[in-house]
Order: structure tokens, then sequence, then C-alpha cells
């Protein structure tokens, strides 16, 4: 199988920065993805869905790449959501057990790159190997000052807005907090993702136009790139594209300019 996955690969390709369009002073911050199509793909190729899913990974370090030699600071990949539960228990499993692979051969690179491993989710559902794969990776590479690489793993937007809710409301119960402080700020420092800044930008892969339960309240005026390309096929000259068109773009954040 692995022979029929290599086939339609390809390797990364030379990057020449200053060749690209893409100007290096306005790259955004923060980049999230939804990787999408690893089943269609296979499909196409009358491969099983894992096999998708297999190259899909293989892309995760390319695209990992283009990212940190762009100079984006948080790169975050929405790995598995609460909802990919309901799929079969054989592809749940081998999503699963893409982690521990992925770390397991690339863990070197990214340390050597400086680039953080973060998780972003509730891993009380995950299994053992996975959580130990990703602790370790995040334990390897907490020192680490570069890119973060935050892995969006068993992650959805309504149960962390629910969870943040709930907090607040005990917080309040407990005199920790008044109702009168609740603001915007006040919400996002409850959230998953207090640390980093929100998207600038979204990228989907596959064609299909929605947000999948993706970080629902940081996504609001980030500028949003759908493409037809399915992720195994998504290359570094696809997430240049969405660079550029990022770039092209006027963000006013409901202001007029």
């Amino acid at each position: 199988m692995l022979e029929k996955i290599s086939k339609w690969m390809q390797k990364s390709e030379p990057v020449s920065l200053d060749q690209r369009g893409i100007d290096l002073s306005r790259v955004p911050s923060h980049v999230a993805v939804i990787m999408d199509g690893n089943g269609r793909w296979a499909k196409k190729r009358g491969l099983p869905r894992i096999a998708g899913h297999q190259a899909g990974m293989k892309k995760v370090i390319e695209i990992t790449r283009a990212a940190d030699e762009l100079g984006v600071k948080v790169l975050t990949l929405y790995a598995f959501s609460t909802e990919n539960w309901k799929r079969p228990p054989e592809e749940v499993e081998f999503l699963m057990k893409l982690p521990q692979e992925f770390l397991g051969s690339e863990l070197n690179e990214l340390i050597e790159k400086n680039i953080q491993v973060r998780m972003l989710g509730d891993e009380s559902q995950l299994p053992a190997y996975t959580t130990k794969a990703v602790k370790t990776a995040m334990e390897k590479t907490r020192d680490n000052t570069g890119m973060v690489l935050n892995f969006a793993l068993n992650y959805g937007s309504r149960a962390e807005l629910i969870d943040a809710v709930k907090q607040i409301a005990l917080d309040i119960k407990n005199q920790q907090i008044s109702s009168e402080e609740i603001n915007e700020s006040l919400m996002e420092s409850y959230l998953l993702t207090k640390e980093y800044p929100d998207p600038d930008l979204l990228i989907r892969t596959s064609g299909e136009l929605r947000l999948s339960n993706f970080m629902l309240w940081q996504l609001a005026y980030s500028e949003l790139f759908f493409t037809d390309v399915l992720w195994p096929d998504f290359k570094r000259e696809n997430f240049y594209e969405a660079i550029r068109e990022y770039q092209n773009r006027s963000r006013r954040f409901g202001a007029l300019k």
C-alpha cells in the first residue's frame, strides 16, 4: 500500500521566497488549516480511506516547512474533530495512530527547526498511545522559540465555548469574577486558544465551504481561503497561493477604510 501512496506523492519543491510574489513583511501570524479530502483522494485512486490519511500525513511536514520558512508564527492543523468519532472504528483507530507515526519520524526535524509542538483539544478521550506521542513531542520542544505547530485533536468549537461558559459561571459563583467583568477579552482568556492570536487566515482544502465546528469564535474576522485541491495534493505552491490571496485582501475588521 505504501508503494501505491508514495507513487502519488511528490517531494517538496526548493523554495526561493524572494521570487514567490509574497511580501514577507505581511505574512499572516497565525494560519489555520482544515485538512480535508483524504478519503476522496484515496477513492479516486481505488485505495482504502486510510491510504488517503497516510498520504495526507505526508503533506503535514511539507506545509509545516513552508509555513516556517515564510515566518508564520502559529500553524494550527485540524487533525481530528469531536465529530470524527462517528467514523468507522478501524478508521478512527488508524487516525489515532497517525500522530505517533508522524511525530516518531519528524520530531527530530521539528526540534532542529526550533518548532514547538502543541495540542488543542480534549485529550481525555484520546488513546494512551496518542496522548503519549503528543506529550512527548510537546515536552521535547517546549523550550523551542520558533513557530508553534498546533494540532487540533479531538477539538470541537461548540464544546470549547460551552466549557468556557461553564467555567465563567463557576468563577462568578465562587466570586472570583463578577458578571460585569464579562467582555471579549475575558471570554478569550477562557478559550483553549488563549495563548495564541486569532487566525489571520483559514485554509480549507477539497472544495467544501464550511467551518465544520472549527474555531467559531476565533475565526470571526479571519480571511477564508477555500480550494478544490484535496489535502494530499496540496503543495507548497498552493500554500503560497493562499498567502498571496490573503495579502491581496483589505482587512477592515468591521471598520470603513
